[in-house]
C-alpha cells in the first residue's frame, strides 16, 4: 500500500456510502438495502480508509454458525491496484470464521476469486430487464397477511439458513410489494418481492414450489410496477426460471457467477426463480 490503510467496522451510515459506490458501479442497488443489509449482522460490513478517507469496502454477513455471504467488494477506482481491496477482504474473510463462504462474483473478477481465494465456481445467475405490465392475477395475497413466522420457515428451507434479522426491514422498505401464493390449507407455496432501485425496480426473491405458482407470482409482481422497468436475477440451472423470462421477451443485461469457499449449501434451485439480491446471496 503506497499509504498507511486502516480498516475499521462500519457504523449503520456507512453502509450507504458503500450501496453508493455499487450504485456507481452500475450494480443498481436498491434505495433502502442498506438498512436490511446491515440488519442481518452489524459486524460484517467493513472499510478501508486513508487519512480518514474512505477508499474500499467489503461485507461478510454471517446467516447462522455455517454460511456467511461475502458482498459489497468494491475500490474506488483512482485507489485500485493499491491493497487496499485485499485488506477489506482479510477482515470479511476473518469475520466469516470456519463458515461456507457464498459469493456472487462479477465476470471480470472470477479467475482471481479462483485462483487468489480457492473459490469454486456453481453456476451463473443472470440478470434480466422487462417492463411493468399487465392485470393482478387471481390467487395472490399481500404477503403481510402471512404469519411472519411462516415466512421465515418457509424462506429458510429455500435459502438454506434462517434470515429474520433480514426479512424483516426487507419486507417492509418503503415501496416495495410483497406477494404470496397459498395453497388449499392456507399454506405458503411461494412468495415474491419487488422494491424500488435507483434504476427502475428489482424482483427478488421470488421463491416457489412449482413453476406455475411462480409465473403468477412474476406476473404479479410486474403488474404492480406498471410501466417501469423491472430486473429480475435467474439462476441459471432452473430452466424452467429461464423459460418465464424468455416468453416475456426480457433481455439479459448482466450475469455473476455463484461462487463458494467450502461445503455449498443444497439449495433447492428448482424452487428459486429470483435471486435475493447479489449482495446478500
Amino acid at each position: 500500500m503506497e499509504r498507511e490503510c486502516v480498516v475499521r467496522r462500519m457504523e449503520r451510515a456507512d453502509v450507504d456510502f458503500a450501496v453508493g459506490l455499487a450504485r456507481e458501479e452500475g450494480w443498481n442497488p436498491g434505495v433502502h438495502d442498506a438498512e436490511a443489509f446491515y440488519a442481518q449482522d452489524p459486524e460484517g460490513f467493513f472499510v478501508a480508509e486513508v487519512g480518514g478517507e474512505p477508499v474500499a469496502c467489503s461485507s461478510m454477513v454471517r446467516y447462522d454458525n455455517e454460511f456467511a455471504f461475502w458482498g459489497l467488494l468494491i475500490v474506488r477506482p483512482e485507489y485500485r491496484g493499491l491493497g487496499y481491496g485485499l485488506a477489506v477482504t482479510e477482515a470479511a474473510f476473518a469475520h466469516a470464521g470456519g463458515r461456507t463462504i457464498g459469493a456472487d462474483g462479477v465476470v471480470a473478477m472470477q479467475p482471481k476469486y479462483r485462483d487468489r481465494f480457492g473459490f469454486v465456481l456453481h453456476y451463473r445467475n443472470i440478470r434480466f430487464r422487462g417492463m411493468g405490465r399487465g392485470e393482478m392475477p387471481g390467487g395472490l395475497v399481500p404477503l403481510s397477511g402471512v404469519p411472519f413466522e411462516e415466512v421465515v420457515a418457509y424462506d429458510a428451507d429455500v435459502f438454506r439458513a434462517p434470515r429474520p434479522q433480514f426479512l424483516a426491514p426487507w419486507l417492509a422498505q418503503e415501496g416495495a410489494t410483497a406477494l404470496a401464493a397459498l395453497g388449499p390449507d392456507r399454506r405458503l407455496q411461494g412468495y415474491g418481492v419487488v422494491r424500488p432501485c435507483f434504476e427502475g425496480y428489482k424482483i427478488g426473491p421470488l421463491f416457489a414450489d412449482t413453476p406455475a405458482i411462480a409465473e403468477t407470482l412474476l406476473d404479479g409482481l410486474a403488474a404492480s410496477v406498471p410501466d417501469a422497468a423491472y430486473f429480475f436475477d435467474v439462476p441459471e440451472p432452473n430452466p424452467a426460471a429461464l423459460a418465464l423470462v424468455h416468453e416475456r421477451g426480457m433481455e439479459q443485461v448482466f450475469e455473476t457467477a455463484r461462487i463458494y469457499l467450502g461445503q455449498a449449501p443444497a439449495v433447492p434451485l428448482d424452487r428459486v426463480f429470483g435471486v435475493t439480491t447479489f449482495e446478500l446471496g
